[in-house]
């Protein structure tokens, strides 16, 4: 049986290198012909993971329909924005009983939806059908083969732990978990966090800046999701804080790196065009994240901030006064 990922990037990539080094046969989609054949004759995706050698049970392709003829198990590793067009265009390829697994973190623009909902609105598919991963995982640290655990999220539990038998390996350790309203919201809001601490970093602030960004990022979160219905524990866990953390703290992070050249004074157009061609997700995310929590009557500070900063030509030098200068309150 053969795993299909649709999605050459670097997390995409690194998810076909684990399920191959767990004993599964892969076949890697990349949008471009020049990059499968690459992959295929050098055994390296130079572009997104270079120095990494894939291992012989990784194929790639750029034919769609060779990627999908008979794929029980579909892995989606397309960024969140650009999700609905290119499944779109692949739903007609799926099979009947496919397992749709979403790596994507974000919340689509306009229709404010959740990946798993944009799946199950252009697939045609059951909830029960589509998974979730999410977690610290941060790609070139798990592709070196550094340790690390994630979640699956599928309200079939035992379709999750079909798929957590498939990606367990010696340096990747699958949890599974049947809330994936709460993995996806902790996905999605993590990248904008990671955008503050990044402004902040990139402002001179240290590690009590940091550490406050964490964990008020972390409050707003649980509260978007306590309003969508998650539950509490999956946010203080693997794809909650422990993304949070990993997100917001590393320079392997797109939007920490992104938030940082803001912090520095580089525009968000510099910023994108430094990230040649990488996707920090949570620029965009920032908008709807911020829609869907006006939408259900939560407050969220950060998200506010960023979103100002991102698309409303706020300075990031103002996020500490404006957070800051807020009204006291207790805590919780």
């Amino acid at each position: 049986m053969t795993v299909t990922v649709l999605g050459a990037g670097s997390w995409g990539t690194t998810f076909a290198k684990v399920l191959a080094d767990s004993g599964q046969d892969v076949l890697l989609w990349a949008r471009r012909r020049d990059l499968a054949e690459a992959i295929a004759t050098d055994r390296e995706n130079a572009e997104y993971l270079p120095g990494v050698r894939l291992p012989d049970r990784l194929r790639s392709t750029s034919d769609p329909r060779e990627a999908l003829d008979g794929a029980t198990t579909v892995v989606l590793a397309v960024p969140s924005q650009s999700l609905r067009h290119n499944l779109t265009a692949w739903r007609g390829l799926l099979h009947p009983d496919a397992t749709l697994v979403s790596l994507a973190k974000g919340i689509e623009l306009g229709t404010l939806r959740r990946m798993s909902e944009v799946v199950a609105d252009v697939a045609g598919v059951g909830q029960d059908r589509i998974a979730v991963v999410s977690g610290p995982n941060l790609a070139k640290e798990i592709a070196a083969e550094q340790p690390t655990a994630t979640v699956i999220a599928c309200q079939d539990h035992d379709r999750a732990v079909a798929l957590q038998r498939m990606c367990t390996n010696g340096y990747f350790r699958p949890y599974t978990i049947t809330d994936v309203v709460g993995c996806e919201i902790g996905g999605a809001c993590k990248n904008v966090i990671a955008l503050s601490c990044g402004m902040a970093a990139g402002l001179g602030f240290g590690a009590n800046t940091l550490a406050t960004l964490i964990t008020r990022g972390l409050a707003e979160t649980a509260r978007l999701g306590a309003a969508l219905g998650a539950d509490p524990m999956t946010l203080s866990g693997l794809a909650g804080l422990g993304d949070l953390v990993a997100t917001c703290s590393s320079p392997l992070s797109r939007n920490r790196t992104f938030g940082e050249r803001l912090g520095r004074g580089e525009t968000v157009a510099q910023a994108q065009a430094a990230q040649h061609g990488q996707v920090a997700e949570g620029v965009k995310s920032c908008s709807p994240i911020r829609e869907l929590a006006a939408r259900h009557g939560v407050e969220m500070p950060i998200t506010e901030v960023v979103h100002r900063v991102c698309h409303d030509g706020f300075h990031p030098g103002e996020m500490a006064g404006e957070l800051i200068g807020r009204k006291t309150k207790p805590e919780r």
